[in-house]
């Protein structure tokens, strides 16, 4: 089946592009959404600008780096405290956000002397932080201020710190995807390799791609603990400046989200020679082979089995609990553009779920190939869905839950349809053994919870009738 214009599009034609039904028996190579491309003047788009996908995506995730925003302190605001990235420093990251507050004037007149008043005000307030990340925004972009040279005066100035600049500004592309290419490739090359990090194991990976969100991080660490597998860098969970600097040390680099941090392991590849293996890490059948494949790279495939029986004897009962109670579930993915393809096939295999519709809202063509290859017929496809498109598709396929953020997931409890957190979780972390039982659980309590159907009853009709009756 080709592409579908839905009814809410008939006045935007060229949304029929975007939009893929999958029918068995097609070459879903021949039908796959248009993605990575501008958004259609006249949709209203879901998606986050390229400086938030640098910022909050990846950057703000660092548990020891002030994070400095030279622009408006709407720029700063709207990428803080809005995704649940902990840390074991006492969640430093979270807590503050910093910000130069450009204004009008300072527009007029240039904030380069503002930029380098608020990184020394920074670093003074903060000494026991040595570390920065400093963005452009949109108006810092267009009147042309050069941050990398104001920080390298103050890199000059206090040669105890040292400061890494992102010149990503909002308009740069099309999406958040943007930001994180931006951000991986500026790294690689002007930090990594400027230090040398102290190798305590035989084996030694980069961890790329995963956030910590909720937790993952460090549940995923004590696997790699048990397995005796040194984690040199988080890309950037969880993770600090200096570990971050010393990547290029590792003897592989596990990617986990691809399309996030996918440029920086293919340039650790090209530039150190350092091998790339790619796993899903939601879900027991794929967390499973993701221990397998890492094990089998290093030649311990012993440790693997023996963590893989010992995880599933802790919690391999407990996730065939809400199978039984889940199976025929029709669920919704509406989140950024991985997870897509991470979450279909583990649903629908571990959980018996029935993944519905997704919507990407900055996944490239080869998050659509896969998700498309790993989905099944009848499902819808959407790349950069708005909310009139999720009422038409809601209509179209019932989904008894619906994984995305907040801001959708606001707008779909109005309809009395439960969502779960898809962007910071709702009760973490899902990755892992464990955290897929949390992910089964807050599914489980989303489809079952009575308060749904207490809300679809309008009860004043009720009471209507029965003043009504007992006025005669």
């Amino acid at each position: 089946m080709p592409m579908v214009l839905l009814e809410c599009d008939k006045d935007i034609p060229e949304r029929e592009k975007h939009i893929y039904l999958k029918v068995d028996g097609e070459d879903t190579r021949d039908f796959l959404p248009v993605s990575n491309a501008q958004t259609i003047p006249g949709t209203l788009s879901e998606r986050g600008c390229a400086f938030c996908g640098a910022k909050l995506v990846i950057g703000g995730v660092l548990k020891d780096t002030i994070q400095m925003i030279h622009g408006p302190i709407g720029c700063a605001y709207d990428t803080w405290h809005t995704k649940r990235y902990p840390t074991d420093n006492g969640h430093f990251n979270m807590k503050y956000v910093w910000s130069t507050d450009m204004k009008e004037s300072h527009i007029v007149f240039g904030g380069e002397k503002r930029l380098e008043k608020s990184i020394n005000e920074a670093f003074d307030e903060m000494p026991e932080i040595k570390r920065m990340f400093v963005y452009t925004t949109c108006p810092t972009a267009l009147i042309g201020d050069d941050i990398k040279a104001v920080a390298k005066k103050i890199m000059q100035e206090r040669p105890d710190v040292d400061i890494f600049t992102v010149e990503c500004p909002g308009f740069a592309g099309v999406s958040q995807s943007k930001g994180h290419h931006v951000l991986n490739i500026g790294w690689i090359n002007e930090k990594v390799g400027t230090l040398e990090p102290t190798i305590t194991s035989e084996y030694t990976m980069n961890f790329i791609g995963d956030f910590n969100i909720q937790g993952d991080t460090q549940l995923l660490n004590q696997y790699w603990d048990k397995l005796g597998i040194q984690v040199i860098a988080h890309f950037t969970g969880n993770g600090t400046y200096d570990d971050l600097r010393c990547m290029h040390r590792a003897q592989l680099n596990v990617v986990n989200c691809a399309r996030s941090s996918g440029y920086i392991a293919n340039e650790l590849k090209k530039q150190y020679g350092i091998p790339r293996l790619d796993i899903d890490s939601w879900g027991f059948s794929y967390m499973e082979e993701a221990i397998r494949k890492i094990c089998a790279f290093f030649g311990i495939e012993d440790r693997g089995e023996k963590l893989i029986a010992e995880e599933n004897a802790k919690w391999k009962g407990k996730l065939d609990w809400y199978k039984e109670r889940l199976k025929g579930s029709k669920m919704a993915i509406w989140t950024g553009g991985p997870r897509l393809w991470h979450w279909t096939k583990s649903v629908e295999d571990d959980l018996g779920v029935q993944v519905v519709a997704m919507s990407s809202k900055f996944g490239h063509q080869e998050d659509f190939e896969k998700v498309i290859a790993r989905g099944q017929a009848g499902t819808y496809y959407i790349d950069d869905g708005n909310e009139l498109e999720f009422f038409e598709i809601i209509d179209r396929v019932r989904p008894d839950v619906i994984f995305t953020g907040p801001r959708v997931g606001e707008l779909v409890k109005k309809l009395h349809i439960p969502y779960v957190n898809g962007h910071g979780y709702h009760n973490g972390p899902y990755m892992g053994f464990e955290g897929f039982v949390n992910l089964a659980r807050d599914m489980y309590n989303a489809v079952h919870n009575p308060l749904l159907k207490l809300a679809a009853t309008d009860i004043r009709v009720k009471e209507v009738v029965a003043y009504s009756e007992a006025a005669e």
